[in-house]
């Protein structure tokens, strides 16, 4: 559990979406918030005011370690610079600190400059998508910890404050943590745009599309949560039907090449992830995409 004046102390380092939104909810849970810092004088006053409380920079100042906790939410090509010129403040400055990125894919080894000077270092990531519009929702959210005890125990602490739920991860498995939410969040946004616009070409309205598709997501997402994967999956591959995979296949010729490939590569990956038997499935899959293309697939 964080002591009062570690609630009260809280400087950030990059605050974009994901920096603004946690410093505004940890601002209403009594944390104080000091340096927020950005690249421009600008953003930094904007990024102030939607938190509620901190001060603007548009660079590293000594200011920074007046807090007892320092969340680097910069982008991931940014953090090792950032962790560089942090590291030669003065090193009484650093030793004792709480250092902690927001990134997906990284480790705390990033942050390895700081650890040396005698910070503590890690990890807290939200598996949430920010896109700057609206406040994301975090209760239930889980967010990935890792790093040192000193810093993991006080990303466990904040996570849990914020409603989340902290959930220990080896550092070595970051990326395919990450990679995880990507094929949900940023992938599939791809996947469903791409069926919107499929709907389009053949007279849909935009407005129309999402009337279709949007009940039939929530309706697997709900499936997936109440009866699991195996007993949710539905549709041509799942029933073998690989007649009408094929007719699929022929009728997405029309759209660019994407369509198709990743109606192919998502038919497979369904089949290795969801069927009992994959061999056996599998062939005859890659037989009906083959058929389908003229052999191409």
């Amino acid at each position: 559990m964080l002591s009062r004046a570690m609630k009260r102390s809280l400087s950030i380092v990059g605050a974009g979406r994901v920096g603004r939104t946690l410093g505004k909810r940890l601002h209403r849970l009594g944390w104080r918030i000091g340096a927020v810092v950005t690249r421009s004088a600008a953003t930094s006053r904007i990024a102030v005011q939607e938190i509620g409380a901190g001060k603007p920079h548009s660079r590293l100042v000594p200011g920074i370690f007046d807090s007892s906790v320092i969340l680097l939410t910069t982008p991931d090509g940014a953090l090792s610079g950032v962790a560089g010129a942090l590291a030669k403040f003065d090193e009484m400055k650093l030793r004792g600190k709480i250092v902690l990125h927001t990134s997906g894919a990284l480790d705390r080894t990033v942050l390895a400059p700081l650890a040396r000077r005698g910070a503590s270092t890690g990890s807290l990531h939200p598996m949430q998508t920010f896109t700057g519009r609206g406040v994301p929702k975090l209760e239930k959210v889980v967010f990935a910890v890792e790093g040192d005890r000193g810093a993991a125990i006080v990303a466990r602490s904040m996570a849990r404050s914020l409603g989340g739920v902290p959930v220990t991860i080896n550092s070595k498995n970051k990326p395919a943590y990450h990679a995880a939410g990507a094929l949900v969040a940023g992938h599939g946004l791809g996947l469903v745009e791409a069926a919107t616009q499929v709907l389009m070409k053949i007279g849909f309205s935009r407005r129309d599309a999402m009337r279709a598709l949007l009940p039939l997501m929530r309706q697997m997402l709900d499936n997936f949560e109440q009866l699991g994967p195996r007993e949710s999956w539905t549709g041509p591959v799942s029933r073998g039907d690989f007649a009408t995979v094929a007719k699929h296949t022929k009728a997405l010729r029309s759209y660019p090449s994407e369509f198709n490939e990743a109606h192919a590569a998502l038919a497979l990956l369904a089949s290795r992830v969801l069927s009992k038997n994959y061999g056996v499935a599998a062939k005859q899959l890659k037989r009906a995409l083959r058929k389908s293309t003229g052999g191409k697939s």
